[in-house]
């Protein structure tokens, strides 16, 4: 089996996450600056095979877009051109990033380590990409 790859887009920063190849478990992989994305991802995907990214959506509460949302719209645009063999699932990202803040606070780390943003957007792609795991659970049979 492939992995998949997720992805906690930012203007400055995207999280990373993958499962390992059976796709039962989500890791933080790792925060790149994100005018190094593209780079970074052809790299990765010539190294492991990827079946398809999930990329986290924002939205606010009433399903109406984000001032971000946009910014994802054209990353996913721009993603379709590089990467047109891999699928893109888009997941709900609502709260993804109070969830990672109070994982990043519940670790004991120092203050200076909690208030690491590149950790807080690798939680978060975590985040987004465990939930999608237990929506969509594999069977291996």
């Amino acid at each position: 089996m492939a992995r998949i790859l997720a992805l906690d887009y930012g203007k400055k920063r995207t999280g990373i996450a993958v499962t390992d190849p059976l796709q039962i478990i989500a890791t933080a992989l790792e925060t790149v600056a994100t005018d190094e994305l593209i780079g970074y991802l052809k790299k990765y995907f010539a190294s492991e095979s990827v079946e398809k990214v999930v990329i986290g959506y924002p939205l606010n509460f009433d399903d109406s877009p984000t001032h971000a949302t946009p910014l994802v719209d054209k990353f996913i645009a721009k993603f379709s051109h590089v990467f047109p063999q891999l699928p893109i699932v888009t997941w709900d990202e609502r709260l993804t990033s109070k969830m990672a803040a109070q994982t990043i606070a519940q670790l004991g780390l120092s203050k200076k380590q909690r208030e690491n943003k590149a950790l807080l957007d690798s939680i978060s792609a975590t985040i987004i990409l465990q939930e999608y795991l237990e929506a969509h659970p594999t069977s291996l049979s």
